[in-house]
């Protein structure tokens, strides 16, 4: 108080003396705290953010093992978009994986030991999916459950193979994704198959069709598509009256396609392309009167959550998908109620994919005898091993296998839009 100018008098009672002790004793208690907790900043010790799933661990063990350098967790790490376009299925992906790890923790981890999870986002595209998947690596990541998006797959499937860490892509289906890479195994049927069961199923269901494609072809994904769908259309019968193509820069005007596919005489159109452009055809053919039956392939599911979707677009539109969520197998009420729950809507294929990617890894490591303390080379060369040998039941296909380049093999299934939800076509 001298800083006032006034002079005080010693005038106190021992009562007001004691008073203003405690005070005093009070500040330098607060003081010493602060210096404390800038002293701990200070220290070197560092503190992590929490990864976007993380096991549930004793903290005070976990310091311990962190000090000494043991592994005391399996650590998978995610990729895929949560922003830009196709932040729709990245958000997907990472959902059902984190209620997967969340249950695998729950149940006691794997082999013992817990699951920690991280994901990144790459706006699906390429560089920046190498940059997050080296920021992982950087974090310590031994099981890669990516990339999403089958370009940024394709950019990263490169870095994992020389990296000699596994790499299980939730809905990367592109076989130039694991081409000449031992390490890299889909979780998503592959774009031949697509194509080649779509011609299959509309064969069967449909043999009198006339079907036009419209497809994008500076797009590894839809032209892999397209190109298996017409030839085994040849093989089906099935009679293309019209193909009509488009670049990402010449998407938000299908006009003049939709226009030739009418002329053609089109009553089915066949679409191996992603919701967004598939939603501005929809929405065109709704505003022309055209009104054939629209086909679709996995990368159409998502369009039910699209943002500012008209969903009465949708009905009637088929897609082709390794995953219905109105199935009534025990494990599949289980998974879209929980999702229901956790983010208030409809699991689409992948989520089922990133959920079934954590239970696939989760079979081979416990089969495998795998531990957190392995080397990532290590732990590699067992999950190739077991996975070109097992057999795994999941919520998108039962028996499923894989070959030693990767591919999965499954079935998809026929689902149509009804009312704003899937439903078996079958």
């Amino acid at each position: 108080m001298a800083g006032t100018g006034f002079l005080y008098k010693q005038l106190y009672s021992q009562e007001e003396k004691e008073m203003k002790k405690f005070f005093a004793l009070a500040m330098a208690l607060v003081m010493c705290l602060g210096l404390l907790a800038g002293c701990g900043q200070d220290s070197g010790a560092t503190t992590s953010a929490a990864p976007t799933s993380a096991a549930p661990t004793d903290g005070d063990a976990a310091a311990e093992n962190t000090a000494s350098g043991e592994s005391t967790s399996f650590k998978f790490g995610g990729v895929g978009p949560l922003t830009g376009d196709n932040a729709i299925y990245g958000t997907a992906v990472m959902n059902g994986i984190q209620i997967a790890v969340d249950e695998v923790n729950a149940a006691g981890g794997i082999n013992g030991y817990q699951v920690e999870f991280s994901f990144e986002d790459d706006v699906s595209d390429g560089e920046t999916s190498i940059n997050a998947y080296n920021k992982l690596m950087d974090d310590g990541m031994q099981i890669l459950i990516g990339p999403v998006t089958t370009g940024p797959a394709i950019s990263v499937s490169t870095e994992v193979y020389n990296d000699r860490i596994f790499a299980l892509t939730p809905s990367g289906s592109s076989p130039d994704i694991v081409a000449g890479k031992d390490n890299m195994f889909q979780m998503c049927f592959s774009d031949p198959n697509q194509g080649s069961g779509a011609a299959t199923y509309m064969g069967s269901n449909m043999p009198d069709a006339k079907v036009a494609v419209i497809y994008r072809n500076d797009d590894q994904y839809s032209q892999g598509i397209r190109d298996t769908f017409v030839a085994e259309a040849e093989n089906q019968n099935l009679e293309v009256v019209y193909e009509g193509t488009f670049t990402v820069d010449t998407q938000a005007d299908f006009s003049v396609q939709l226009t030739a596919a009418q002329s053609a005489g089109a009553d089915v159109i066949f679409l191996p392309i992603y919701y967004q452009p598939a939603s501005v055809i929809l929405a065109q053919a709704d505003a022309m009167g055209y009104e054939p039956t629209f086909f679709g392939v996995d990368g159409m599911d998502g369009i039910l959550t699209m943002p500012n979707f008209d969903l009465s677009l949708a009905e009637g539109v088929m897609v082709l998908t390794p995953f219905s969520a109105d199935a009534t197998d025990e494990k599949t009420v289980s998974f879209v109620t929980e999702y229901n729950e956790r983010f208030g809507e409809t699991p689409n294929q992948f989520a089922a994919d990133g959920y079934d990617c954590v239970y696939a890894l989760k079979q081979a490591l416990e089969a495998a005898g795998c531990t957190p303390d392995m080397s990532t080379e290590d732990i590699c060369s067992a999950m190739i091993e077991q996975f070109t040998s097992m057999t795994f039941d999941g919520l998108t296909g039962t028996g499923m296998t894989w070959s030693t380049s990767g591919e999965v093999s499954k079935m998809p299934l026929a689902v149509v839009i009804q009312d704003g939800v899937y439903v078996s076509a079958e």
